[in-house]
């Protein structure tokens, strides 16, 4: 995908680059109904055209019930899955019990070759 880098806006969306076979989402900042429009974008136009997506989680600092609707929309989408979330993104799957529906991974590495 020529210029793929540069079709997101900046701020929530950091990155998203090809990746054996994938497309990762670098994701960053805090994540609720006033500023998941862009990356909503991002994985929703991945999901589109790869059959895997991961989501760089490491530099997200805070997600609400608005961002976990969008991954769960995701997950049935295309192969979603997300990689090295933070203690706040895992308390948040782990009360809503997404943690068992969703596929977490400790790298972006590990969550490309699961």
């Amino acid at each position: 995908m020529t210029g793929a880098r540069d079709a997101f806006q900046p701020g929530v969306v950091g990155d998203a680059y090809s990746a054996q076979g994938g497309w990762v989402v670098v994701a960053r900042g805090e994540l609720d109904q006033d500023t998941l429009a862009p990356l909503e974008e991002a994985l929703t136009t991945a999901a589109g055209r790869y059959p895997l997506v991961v989501l760089d989680a490491s530099s997200i600092t805070f997600g609400d019930s608005s961002f976990l609707n969008l991954l769960l929309r995701l997950h049935h989408l295309t192969t979603l899955r997300i990689a090295v979330p933070g203690e706040q993104l895992r308390r948040l799957f782990a009360l809503t019990g997404t943690d068992t529906v969703l596929s977490l991974h400790a790298s972006v590495e590990e969550a490309l070759a699961a």
